[in-house]
């Protein structure tokens, strides 16, 4: 490894090991002081290169890449303010757990503390948003650095993806040159052939991890006590990324078959679509027990006796509470041993992989030969009952919604959970459909129906914020040929304009769905709506946007649609190339309205058929 000088060194060897270590692709910023890593991994053949003019944009694509892929994704950036843009896209990565590699370039330790230019304290920026944060060895030709180096960029790509996987904090001094000039002497030529140079045959340090599993007795307390329940739950709720291949949908189902226990699945937990649901457009009875519709009718159920809960906590709110004023016993199964349950009921915490405790539940069914089919040996009410009571909330909630969805429904009353409907009943098979915060989100949940189709549905639910929105949905994107669908509200596009950029330098096709309603219609939700002022212009800020120059700006296709027209506009768009926006427009207090309206009609109709 022929190097003109430290810093060029440094680079080379930096990249070259977290090649070897598996890292596939890199969001790259431009900057000085990072130009030793930047030049290196333009330079290798092995990684992705994406480039991006702004940080923030920068790391939420890199986010929803490794979200998608569930592999970290490297992201580099100069000194200073540059590497505080970060800042937002590292919280996210640490509350939804993906895994993030962040190399932050800086001035050597001398210039620090003495009012140089663009230079801050860059050490720990991120606190304890990162798994691990360590401060790289200035660059020089010494066999012992380089081999701290190597071991270094190792032990950073294992802490991404660890039991419990998140952002990692490199930060890497550089001094001048910078760029690959030749400074005689610097790095003999002699040193490249030193084991410690051109590292080893593959990784300079093999990782691997292993997957935790419970103890016996453990197992045992859950089988005696799905075994003693009558009404049996599972709740799945936002999958984690590397949960995305970690928990195999068909182990869960069968699971749940055994026990007679309904799956109320998260949009987000990779378990409401795919080839384990039954079209229950067909059938009376929703024979493989994935249910979408519960937020809407929740209440109107009996409460659960023992609930199984996995992924992060519900978008639901109504189920939520469901879960905080139940009496029953709740195993929430997480593998890092994390409390992610913020009303605390849950009775015990299962510190091992979901994927793994299905995978042996459904695997070895005479474990639960007690369960009776029929009877549960608790309260003596039928499992068949407990059932029922799904299945007719169930089919009266979309009985509801498609009467909302009939043309003469929405020409009376327009409102976005239609048009959440349609996005995921005609979404290509199979497809990436990314869901922004707030609204979106929300009508997802309630809306989207179970669908017998390959889709991978994602969204930012960490810190739940609406920054970083239309860049995390292009990383996510790129790292797949299947179609891409964002939905998202006005507030998030205006947010993240910068990272529409992304779609013609990363080349990333989508459908972009803009719900635009003027301003922030969730707090039409919130006792607050009830003081005017201060609603309209400190919460709701409404903000008279025409986005189709945006669109032009960005060389984006612009449509403005009717809601009545929005299912034939995207069923067009996804038809074509490039980039499309299909912006529809809404009364945010008159959704709120019609949104509220639907509830009461699920839960009156429920009602009737039980009285008769």
């Amino acid at each position: 490894m022929s190097t003109p000088n430290r810093a060029t060194l440094w680079g080379r060897v930096l990249v070259d090991e977290l090649a070897k270590g598996g890292l596939e692709a890199v969001c790259l910023a431009p900057g000085s002081r990072s130009t030793p890593l930047t030049v290196a991994f333009a330079e290798h053949t092995g990684i992705e290169v994406y480039s991006h003019l702004d940080e923030r944009s920068a790391a939420f694509f890199a986010l929803g890449r490794a979200r998608r892929t569930g592999e970290p994704t490297a992201l580099v950036c100069t000194s200073g303010t540059a590497a505080a843009n970060f800042h937002p896209a590292v919280m996210e990565a640490d509350q939804a757990r993906v895994p993030l590699l962040v190399l932050t370039a800086d001035r050597p330790r001398e210039l620090r503390d003495s009012g140089a230019n663009q230079t801050v304290d860059q050490g720990a920026l991120y606190g304890g948003a990162v798994r691990w944060h360590a401060e790289l060895p200035e660059p020089e030709a010494d066999e012992r650095k380089v081999r701290s180096l190597r071991t270094t960029a190792a032990r950073a790509l294992f802490e991404t993806a660890g039991t419990d996987p998140g952002p990692v904090h490199l930060n890497c001094p550089f001094r001048k040159p910078l760029e690959p000039m030749e400074v005689p002497g610097a790095v003999p030529d002699a040193f490249a052939e030193t084991l410690a140079g051109r590292g080893r045959e593959g990784a300079f340090v093999r990782t691997s991890a292993g997957t935790q599993t419970l103890e016996d007795e453990q197992y045992r307390s859950l089988v005696r006590a799905l075994a003693d329940a009558d009404r049996p739950l599972i709740a799945a709720g936002p999958a984690d990324p590397a949960a995305l291949s970690g928990v195999d949908p068909d182990h869960v189902v069968a699971v749940a078959e055994r026990i007679g226990a309904p799956i109320l699945a998260d949009p987000l937990s990779n378990l409401r679509f795919g080839p384990h649901v039954a079209d229950k457009g067909e059938s009376d009875t929703s024979e493989k027990l994935v249910y979408g519709g519960y937020d809407g009718y929740i209440d109107a159920i009996p409460n659960p006796d023992v609930v199984v809960r996995f992924g992060a906590s519900p978008t639901s709110k109504p189920l939520r509470h469901t879960l905080r004023d139940s009496e029953a016993r709740q195993f929430l199964i997480d593998p890092a041993g994390a409390w992610r349950e913020a009303t605390f009921t849950a009775t015990d915490l299962l510190a091992a992989s979901p994927g793994c405790v299905f995978e042996r539940l459904s695997e070895n069914a005479e474990e639960l030969e007690d369960i009776d089919s029929n009877v549960g040996s608790g309260s003596g009410e039928p499992t068949s009952q407990w059932l029922a009571y799904f299945d007719e909330a169930e089919r009266r909630h979309w009985d509801v919604r498609d009467d909302a969805l009939a043309p003469d429904g929405l020409e009376s009353d327009p409102f976005e959970g239609a048009v959440l409907a349609t996005v995921f009943e005609d979404a290509p098979d199979p497809a990436t459909v990314f869901v922004s915060n707030s609204m979106p989100i929300r009508d997802a949940d309630r809306f989207g129906r179970p669908r017998d189709a390959d889709l991978t549905v994602l969204g930012n639910r960490g810190a739940s914020g609406i920054d970083g929105i239309a860049s995390t949905a292009l990383g996510a994107g790129s790292a797949t040929d299947d179609p891409l669908v964002l939905v998202t509200g006005d507030l998030a596009f205006y947010h993240d304009s910068n990272g529409l950029l992304a779609v013609d330098r990363c080349d990333v096709d989508a459908t972009i769905v803009l719900l635009n309603n003027d301003g922030g219609g969730i707090f039409h939700k919130l006792p607050i709506e009830g003081f005017e002022p201060p609603f309209t212009d400190q919460f709701k800020t409404p903000h008279g946007l025409d986005f189709a120059a945006l669109a032009e700006l960005y060389g984006l296709e612009f449509e403005r649609v009717d809601p009545v027209d929005f299912a034939a506009a995207y069923r067009r768009s996804l038809e074509r190339e490039g980039t499309q926006v299909l912006a529809v427009g809404f009364d945010s207090e008159a959704n709120h309205r019609r949104r509220n309206a639907l509830e009461e009609r699920v839960l009156d109709r429920i009602d009737t058929d039980r009285e008769s």
